[in-house]
């Protein structure tokens, strides 16, 4: 393993970073056209400066937003991630996943020098990041993904329409024309995708389906502040929603605001579902009707909550008038105690001697 240097903290960080983008890449965007959509992604990294929590090869497997499993050159065996992977799939299925992690972690460590001669690059921090899955429809139309960068930056990948290889620099031809000839031919991608990642998928669809194929509808709540130039800034929070995929957008006079609106992306809410934020700046002084709307496949019909404005004011107020309630009432109970003849002091000191509880008979001896 080699020794993580000062100089090369930046590095490492990035290459942190390109790892979470690529894990939130695997698990596709929000837009309506993904409504129905599984996914199997399989992400292979290779570093060259491998360090704490960041091993020189690893392999994470996806279905969905869930990892199924895990291979890493530290671990040297695939291991299950997901309780329903664990139970349903045998030891010769992990002992085949590791073998093929294996033998990708040599031919990855050779591609790594293989670039890095290619670009003329020495020593230093490089990493090869690898996405290849497939995509399943509610339709069961199925289509394939795959994706190489090199540094963050996108060298290979394969045109879905044609099912050929593309290459992002007259570099990496070389590189593009050992592939087909080796492993990434037609062919091969075709039985990959037709006769192993779907089949997977499918499977673990069928394992997961109390996790991966349930659908939880969203909440959405709307609140506005102010903002700058007595401007107003209108946000919709929605959350509890499951799958991850959902549209929320503001309407004007029933009119979508999209270009307007600023998303806060989608995060998870930590119980298995997710949230997200869209908020859009106004001026108040336009007259006009607001609304968020949600579209989400847990929906029967789009989710729409209107804004009304000052309409948080009235939990303000109300607590208001509950404090001043609440004071008034313990002015009064001050008052009446002052004005009780004999001092209630001395009855609870009696019974504090005596060591006895309260009666019926004790209350009417002091009242």
């Amino acid at each position: 393993m080699g020794r993580v240097l000062p100089a090369e903290g930046a590095a490492m960080a990035l290459a942190l970073r390109l790892l979470l983008l690529g894990a939130v890449a695997l698990r596709g965007g929000h837009s309506r056209e993904y409504r129905g959509l599984h996914s199997r992604r399989v992400l292979d990294t290779v570093v060259s400066e491998p360090g704490p929590g960041l091993p020189w090869y690893s392999r994470v497997v996806y279905v969905d937003d869930q990892v199924t499993y895990v291979y890493t050159s530290g671990m040297q065996r695939a291991k299950p991630r997901t309780v329903w992977m664990a139970q349903n799939e045998s030891p010769e299925f992990w002992d085949m996943m590791t073998w093929r992690a294996q033998r990708l972690q040599k031919w990855y460590n050779a591609s790594l020098n293989t670039l890095s001669r290619l670009y003329n690059q020495g020593e230093g921090f490089h990493i090869i990041q690898t996405i290849r899955g497939c995509d399943l429809r509610e339709d069961n139309t199925i289509q394939g993904f795959y994706q190489d960068s090199y540094d963050g930056r996108v060298f290979m990948t394969i045109d879905k329409e044609t099912m050929t290889w593309v290459a992002a620099d007259i570099g990496v031809q070389i590189t593009k024309r050992r592939w087909h000839a080796e492993v990434c031919d037609n062919q091969r991608w075709k039985h990959y995708l037709e006769e192993e990642c779907i089949p997977w998928l499918r499977s673990s669809l069928e394992y997961g389906k109390e996790t991966l194929q349930r659908k939880v509808r969203p909440t959405a709540r709307v609140s506005d502040r102010s903002s700058h130039d007595g401007l107003t800034t209108l946000s919709c929070k929605v959350s509890g929603f499951y799958p991850r995929d959902i549209t929320v957008t503001w309407l004007r006079n029933g009119e979508s605001r999209q270009q307007e609106t600023y998303s806060e992306g989608i995060l998870p809410s930590g119980d298995g579902t997710y949230q997200t934020w869209v908020t859009m700046e106004i001026d108040p002084k336009i007259k006009a009707h607001y609304s968020c709307y949600v579209e989400h496949e847990s929906l029967l019909e789009p989710l729409s909550v209107s804004w009304e404005p000052n309409n948080n004011l009235i939990p303000v107020v109300a607590g208001v008038i509950t404090a001043g309630v609440l004071m008034g009432v313990i002015i009064g109970v001050v008052l009446w105690k002052k004005e009780r003849p004999g001092k209630e002091g001395d009855g609870y000191a009696v019974a504090q001697a005596n060591d006895q509880g309260s009666s019926d008979s004790d209350i009417s001896a002091k009242a």
